[in-house]
């Protein structure tokens, strides 16, 4: 008779074995780096800092809730700088995730240079890297006068382009629009800019998604008779739902990455006030991961995965 296999393993087991493997190299790197240094950013929080000039190092002496405290009452700049950046990251999160999604669905389809627009929509993340912008400071910093006068005339030439943006907003609300909708939608409008720029990833992502949705079912849908809103709220959507998580995530990161809250704990750290700088930093990172909490379990529960 033959031994019966006592080590078989499922599909679904080296599914979840495969998926553990591959977030292994972040997870040793999050314990090996980031948790060490959250530890220490709370320490600093609840201290004060003192640093020996002579003979080097540091001494940290506890302070309680003296720097949360000064944080949140005295300081002149704090409390402004946090809601400002968690109100533009309110603001950014949706429309990148819907512009993204908009974007990738008509990328998508097949038409003569779509290779090409992929690829602008892709070059503002390599436009903003560090070493693209610092070599375009200096370029800049050489043109001297030119550049002065591109301001100039790219100044002259928005304000010969610009409308009358009241006339619209007071149409709007003559149309009997709430005023929460249209501040949202100015708001919107104002950063349009930036939601461009920022949505390069999202759309390569989106786009991996939608190439992963068999074609099958859009021929049955086809041949059922359905429209293409019906196709798209029944097929497309329910489909790209978990990389919706994923791009509501990364892009909630990366504008905590980007904020002003995070410029101000820089500017704080490098006038020595480390106390400071890490109470500012602890706070907005704990706000974010709230806010990735919640938008995450909402998302969750009216996601669908197919196998």
């Amino acid at each position: 008779m033959k031994k019966k296999n006592r080590f078989k393993v499922s599909l679904q087991q080296r599914r979840v074995f495969a998926g553990y493997l591959f977030i292994l190299p972040w997870f040793v790197g999050f314990l090996v780096f980031y948790v060490r240094s959250l530890i220490m950013t709370g320490q600093f929080a609840f201290s004060e800092m003192v640093i020996d000039t002579i003979n080097g190092g540091y001494t940290l002496t506890p302070v309680g809730l003296e720097n949360f405290r000064y944080a949140f009452l005295e300081h002149g700049t704090f409390k402004q700088v946090l809601t400002t950046s968690v109100t533009n990251m309110l603001v950014d999160v949706p429309l990148i995730t819907f512009f993204s999604l908009f974007m990738a669905i008509l990328l998508n389809k097949k038409f003569p240079g779509r290779f090409i627009v992929r690829a602008i929509f892709f070059l503002p993340i390599i436009l903003n890297a560090d070493a693209v912008t610092d070599v375009r400071a200096l370029a800049e910093m050489m043109a001297g006068g030119s550049s002065g006068q591109a301001v100039e005339i790219t100044e002259s030439a928005a304000a010969t382009l610009a409308f009358d943006v009241d006339y619209l907003i007071n149409m709007f609300m003559n149309l009997g629009l709430p005023a929460k909708v249209l501040d949202y939608i100015t708001q919107a409008v104002a950063r349009i800019n930036d939601i461009i720029s920022l949505s390069g990833v999202q759309i390569i992502i989106f786009i991996a998604a939608l190439q992963s949705i068999p074609s099958s079912m859009y021929e049955v849908a086809k041949m059922e008779g359905a429209t293409g809103y019906e196709t798209f709220w029944k097929i497309t959507f329910p489909m790209v739902m978990p990389h919706i998580i994923t791009n509501v995530v990364y892009t909630i990161v990366d504008s905590f990455t980007n904020s002003e809250v995070v410029t101000l704990a820089r500017t704080t750290m490098d006038q020595y006030q480390y106390g400071l700088s890490a109470v500012f930093s602890l706070s907005s990172t704990i706000i974010t991961c709230v806010i990735l909490v919640a938008v995450c379990a909402f998302i969750q529960k009216k996601t669908f995965y197919y196998n």
